[in-house]
């Protein structure tokens, strides 16, 4: 496709995911499990294929290590994505979802991944900020491996001053806490409902009040956007020309799997073609509608998203 900026995904902890299903998950007995299907799996992979399902370009930056890893590595060759290989400290995590067929539930059971050292945190910092590319997008997502303090992707925006590239981070934890308090805007800063209250100490339940909370973070300097996700809501989006709320499509949701980092891709997609950032915030909201409807790691579907798109409804918020 043309017009497109390039796009940029960092995974410093991805996994190779394993989905699975039971007839009933309960303790102190043998569980048979259907076979299980693999992925490879992180915040910035997702988006990276759900970007290449969208119909974009992105560049997959990830850390890998161990026979894992070069497993990962064959199965990300084969997805035909474009990708960086950095070198991990240690053996690449596995993760295991399973669907308790008597209930619905799903269980995720999340390792934690190998530990970084200073050494491994600086020479994966000075690999990202080699890697973008001038009027890029870097978009950092998903969980920090131990051992890379809540201050990396601060740095990571100090690093890619003076025009490198532009940042958006969907972070979680430590990490989030320490970017809401920051003075060093990222371009983009995402986050779940759940997230934002507990940021801020107090319910959100209406479209305005997350709205409202994206903006004083806006004008507290933490980001020039700030996008919450109000799961069945849809998401809004804070600047400091405006918000916006985009509603999800109303869909029978078969799995949240992928939700986030579908709407992530649409999202940033949509910004690194020069779209307005309400029509960003409708694509990526498409994206997350169609992949609630996939089971497991399964992500969007490009038909889905090109109608969702198509109906999609995007309002305009008022904020103090």
């Amino acid at each position: 496709m043309s017009g497109q900026s390039p796009i940029l995904t960092v995974t410093l902890n991805p996994a190779l995911d394993l989905t699975t299903a039971a007839d009933q998950v309960s303790p102190d007995r043998k569980l048979r499990c259907d076979k299980p299907s693999t992925d490879p799996g992180g915040g910035g992979i997702n988006i990276s294929r759900a970007i290449k399902i969208i119909g974009g370009q992105s560049t997959a930056m990830v850390a890998l290590g161990g026979a894992t890893g070069t497993r990962m590595a064959e199965m990300l060759k084969t997805s035909g994505l474009s990708v960086l290989r950095m070198t991990a400290p240690g053996e690449t995590r596995q993760s295991l979802a399973v669907t308790d067929r008597a209930s619905g539930s799903q269980f995720r059971f999340v390792m934690p991944g190998p530990e970084w050292h200073m050494t491994h945190v600086s020479a994966a910092m000075t690999a990202i900020a080699e890697a973008a590319r001038a009027g890029g997008w870097v978009v950092v997502a998903g969980s920090n491996p131990p051992g890379v303090a809540a201050g990396f992707e601060q740095m990571l925006t100090v690093r890619l001053k003076d025009g490198r590239a532009r940042l958006m981070v969907d972070a979680e934890g430590e990490a989030l806490r320490a970017l809401a308090g920051s003075s060093s805007p990222v371009n983009v800063l995402r986050m779940d409902s759940r997230e934002a209250e507990a940021l801020c100490g107090r319910p959100l339940p209406l479209r305005e009040d997350s709205a409202g909370f994206a903006a004083d973070l806006v004008r507290n300097g933490a980001a020039h956007a700030v996008v919450v996700a109000r799961g069945a809501d849809g998401s809004v989006v804070a600047t400091r020309d405006g918000a916006w709320h985009a509603a999800a499509a109303p869909v029978d949701v078969v799995s949240t799997v992928g939700a986030g980092d579908s709407f992530v891709a649409g999202f940033l997609l949509a910004l690194a073609r020069d779209w307005p950032m309400s029509e960003a915030l409708a694509l990526g909201t498409a994206a997350a509608s169609a992949a609630v409807m996939t089971p497991a790691t399964e992500l969007c579907h490009a038909d889905d998203v090109r109608h969702f798109y198509s109906q999609r409804d995007v309002t305009r918020l008022t904020v103090t």
